[in-house]
């Protein structure tokens, strides 16, 4: 999975914070409030996350109500399998993820090990 050019990366995170369909109006509007968006460019970059995969839309009236299809976490997860796939040595990849890890870091993983493990045995 490739990483979200800049522009792309603003629009979903508006979709991840809200957890709601928005309509292409509504995030410029709350692009606006940082930075100039034009509406023709907001709706080309919300297409073609739509055409990744990334949103999926429905029609409401005139307007299309796009939602996105994974949360924040789910991305980020997949952005490191792929970093990981890259490796030919996974393990010693892994090794240097962690060793970057600081304590609360360090502690989520291991909960989530455990989560893991808990589900498989169920």
């Amino acid at each position: 999975m490739r990483r979200l050019g800049e522009l792309e990366a603003e629009i979903m995170d508006r979709f991840w914070r809200w957890n709601r369909p928005a309509t292409v109006r509504e995030v410029v509007d709350d692009l606006n409030r940082q930075r100039d968006a034009a509406y023709t460019t907001v709706t080309t970059v919300t297409s073609i996350l739509f055409h990744k995969g990334h949103l999926t839309r429905t029609r409401e009236g005139r307007v299309w109500l796009y939602e996105a299809v994974a949360t924040r976490e789910a991305y980020s997860a997949a952005l490191m399998e792929d970093g990981l796939g890259a490796s030919e040595d996974r393990p010693a990849a892994l090794v240097h993820f962690v060793e970057n890890l600081d304590e609360d870091e360090i502690a989520a993983l291991r909960k989530a090990l455990r989560d893991v493990g808990r589900r498989a045995k169920e």
